[in-house]
């Protein structure tokens, strides 16, 4: 499948890191340098207790605010829940959906991931849909089997419409912290792979038109590499994110 030109989105997930006053400090020092980076769409997810301060430190800028997850209900008693509607009145123009580590640590499941994405598009957020295999699951051939399973049963349970609406990132949980190296070949075999799955769900064009994340250990020594792959539509960054040179560094790509 012959992949189209697509904007890149350049994402950065700053997880539980980061008070009021270094998100302050980091915007300080981030807009500069990426006041000039126009042609791309740049995305941060700080903290639920630093979205506010986030967003206004960015008014004015190309930056938009995301969050780092949601649940899919308008209201209730759900304690420690945040609701898409909170999101959006807060400022957030992205949500991320079943990030590997909210599988891993907090039980996400396909199911939950497809009513997320939704509750967010909703309300006119955009949605950032994580797949991707474990080590377990590559060890043992299953890479394409889990991206199906998951694609078919978290995202491509929407409408074609909603699926046109949203952003995908391929995580290789294999490759994060864990001293393996997902090279940008095997990242783009992935993301091929991803294609083709919405390909067979929708249409040839939703599977070339999808803009595919890549989301594991970005770092500014090997984003141009990563970029130069033609299915990776940009990058989800957790720990480069945090510097602000880093990140930088990395929406910069050329």
């Amino acid at each position: 499948m012959t992949a189209r030109k697509r904007r890149p989105v350049m994402a950065g997930n700053w997880k539980m890191y980061k008070t009021l006053a270094a998100t302050r400090d980091f915007f300080v020092q981030f807009l500069p340098l990426v006041r000039e980076t126009k042609d791309r769409d740049i995305v941060l997810a700080p903290p639920f207790t630093a979205i506010s301060t986030a967003v206004a430190e960015t008014v004015g800028s190309q930056v938009a605010i995301a969050a780092q997850d949601v649940y899919w209900g308008k209201e209730g008693a759900l304690t420690g829940e945040i609701s898409a509607a909170m999101l959006a009145e807060a400022g957030c123009r992205y949500v991320i959906v079943g990030h590997s580590e909210r599988r891993q640590f907090f039980h996400e499941t396909d199911d939950t991931v497809a009513k997320k994405a939704l509750a967010v598009l909703q309300e006119g957020l955009t949605p950032i849909v994580c797949i991707g295999e474990t080590n377990e699951d590559r060890d043992a051939g299953l890479t394409e089997e889990v991206l199906r399973r998951q694609f078919r049963n978290g995202p491509g349970a929407l409408t074609a419409e909603e699926f046109s609406r949203i952003l995908l990132a391929y995580e290789p949980i294999w490759a994060i912290g864990t001293g393996r190296t997902a090279t940008p070949e095997i990242a783009a075999a992935a993301h091929r792979f991803i294609r083709v799955c919405a390909a067979e769900q929708y249409t040839r064009e939703h599977g070339l038109g999808v803009r595919i994340l890549y989301g594991g250990s970005v770092k500014p020594d090997n984003i141009n590499g990563l970029m130069a792959q033609e299915d990776l539509d940009g990058v989800l960054v957790g720990g480069a994110s945090l510097d602000a040179r880093s990140f930088a560094a990395i929406v910069n790509f050329t």
